[in-house]
C-alpha cells in the first residue's frame, strides 16, 4: 500500500467523523424548538433531518469550496503540498475532536468556527502568524455577540407580537386562523431569500435582490393563502389543537427547511479539507478553490445522517428543554428569529452561526416571559464553550501537526 493511499484513507476517516459530529452537534439548530415544543417526536426529528441534511449535502451542497474556509487564512501555506496535506489532516481531526467534545458534554457550539480554528492553527504552524487575516477574525470573534444577540431580540419581539395579537385575545384560535396567512407568509418569505442567498444552489442561480424580493413575496402570498385553507380543512378540533396546534404545523415546515439548508452547508464543513487531501493526492497541487465531486458531498451527507442518527438528541434536548420551556408559539419565534438572523448577517457580510442564532432565539422567547423562565447556568456554560472553541481547535490542530510531521 503507498503512502498516498493511506493518507487518502486517514483523510476519508477523519472526513467522516468530523461530518458525524457535525450531525450530532449541529441537528440541534433545526428541529431542537420543534422538539422542545412538542410539535415532533425525537425519534421524528432524527428521522427528518437525517434525509434532509443528506439531500442538503448531496443535492444543493456546493460542487466548488475554499481551500480555506473563509478566507482568514493566507493561501500562501498551501505551496507546499505535503504541508497542506499534513495542515489538512491535522485542521479536520482537531475541528472533529472539539465538536465530539462539546457534544458529549450536550452543549451546543459552531461547527464552522471549529474548522475555522483548526485551520487558523494550521496556518500559524506552517506560515506564522503573519498568514491569519486578523481583521477576518476579529468578525468571527464578533459574532459570537452579534448573532445570540440579534436573534434574541427578534424571537422576544415575535412572540410579543403573537401573545398580543392571538394568545390575550378572547378567542384565539379563531384569530390564529384569521392571521395565520401573515405567519406563514413571513415564514415562506424568509425562507425564499435565505434559499436564494444562503445555499449553494441559490447562489449558483445569482438571482438579484429585487428579483429575490419579487419571487419571496409572490410565494409568502400565494403559500400564506393556500396554508389558511389547508388548515381551515385540516385543522381540527379547536378545544383538542388549539392556537397551538396552528403554529405546530408552520413550525414544522421552518424546521425543515433550516436541516435542508444546514446540509447544504454545513458539509463543506467536513469536505473541504477532504476535498483538499483528495485533490493533493490526485494531482500533487492544490489552488485557493478545488471542485469537490458528488461523491464527496453523498459521502458527507451520509456522515452528518449518521452523526444526526446516533447522537443528534444530546445537543437537542439542551437548546430544545434545559434554556427555557418552548411552546409552538414560541418555538415559531425561534425559527424565524435563527433563520432572519442568519439571512440579514449573511447579506451584511457577517460570518454569524445558525447555532449562536438558535440558541440566542430561545433565550429571547424565555426573556419575553421574564429572567426566571431562562436557566442562566445552562447559558453560561455554552458561552464558555462558545469563547473556547477557536483557540480550542486552533491549539489542537497545532499539536496533531506536528504528531503527523513527526510520523509522515
Amino acid at each position: 500500500m503507498t503512502s498516498e493511499l493511506i493518507v487518502l484513507i486517514v483523510g476519508y476517516v477523519f472526513g467522516f467523523y468530523m461530518a458525524w459530529n457535525i450531525g450530532a452537534n449541529d441537528v440541534a439548530n433545526s428541529m431542537a424548538s420543534a422538539v422542545g415544543a412538542k410539535a415532533i417526536t425525537i425519534r421524528q426529528a432524527i428521522f427528518i433531518a437525517g434525509i434532509l441534511n443528506l439531500v442538503g449535502a448531496a443535492f444543493i451542497g456546493s460542487h466548488v469550496t475554499d481551500t480555506i474556509r473563509k478566507g482568514i487564512v493566507s493561501t500562501e501555506v498551501l505551496t507546499d503540498p505535503h504541508q497542506a496535506l499534513i495542515g489538512a489532516l491535522s485542521a479536520l481531526l482537531a475541528a472533529a475532536l472539539w465538536v465530539s467534545f462539546a457534544t458529549w458534554r450536550a452543549l451546543p457550539v459552531s461547527t464552522t468556527h471549529s474548522i475555522v480554528g483548526a485551520m487558523v492553527g494550521f496556518g500559524i504552524m506552517t506560515g506564522g502568524f503573519s498568514v491569519i487575516n486578523w481583521d477576518k477574525l476579529g468578525a468571527v470573534v464578533l459574532s459570537w455577540v452579534i448573532s445570540p444577540v440579534f436573534s434574541m431580540l427578534i424571537a422576544f419581539f415575535m412572540f410579543k407580537v403573537i401573545i398580543r395579537l392571538i394568545l390575550s385575545v378572547e378567542k384565539p384560535f379563531t384569530r390564529a386562523i384569521k392571521l395565520a396567512p401573515v405567519f406563514i407568509g413571513l415564514a415562506i418569505f424568509v425562507v425564499v431569500l435565505s434559499f436564494l442567498f444562503k445555499t449553494p444552489l441559490g447562489k449558483k442561480l445569482s438571482v438579484q435582490m429585487p428579483s429575490a424580493l419579487l419571487i419571496a413575496l409572490v410565494a409568502a402570498a400565494l403559500l400564506g393563502w393556500l396554508g389558511k385553507l389547508a388548515l381551515v380543512r385540516f385543522a381540527g378540533d379547536p378545544a383538542v389543537e388549539g392556537e397551538e396546534g396552528i403554529f405546530r404545523r408552520i413550525q414544522i415546515g421552518t424546521s425543515c427547511y433550516v436541516a435542508l439548508a444546514q446540509g447544504a452547508n454545513d458539509v463543506a464543513n467536513a469536505i473541504g479539507p477532504l476535498a483538499v487531501i483528495y485533490f493533493l493526492v490526485k494531482t500533487g497541487e492544490v489552488g485557493t478553490k478545488v471542485p469537490v465531486p458528488f461523491f464527496l458531498l453523498l459521502f458527507g451527507g451520509i456522515g452528518i445522517a449518521c452523526g444526526i442518527a446516533m447522537a443528534g438528541h444530546r445537543v437537542m434536548d439542551t437548546i430544545g428543554r434545559k434554556i427555557t420551556t418552548l411552546t409552538n408559539t414560541r418555538g415559531f419565534s425561534v425559527d424565524f428569529a435563527a433563520a432572519t438572523t442568519v439571512l440579514i448577517a449573511s447579506k451584511m457580510g457577517l460570518p454569524v452561526s445558525t447555532t449562536h442564532a438558535a440558541v440566542g432565539g430561545v433565550m429571547g422567547v424565555g426573556l419575553a416571559r421574564g429572567l426566571e423562565a431562562v436557566n442562566f447556568r445552562i447559558i453560561f456554560q455554552i458561552v464558555i464553550y462558545w469563547i473556547l472553541t477557536l483557540p480550542a481547535a486552533a491549539v489542537t490542530s497545532m499539536i496533531i501537526f506536528k504528531l503527523i510531521q513527526a510520523l509522515y
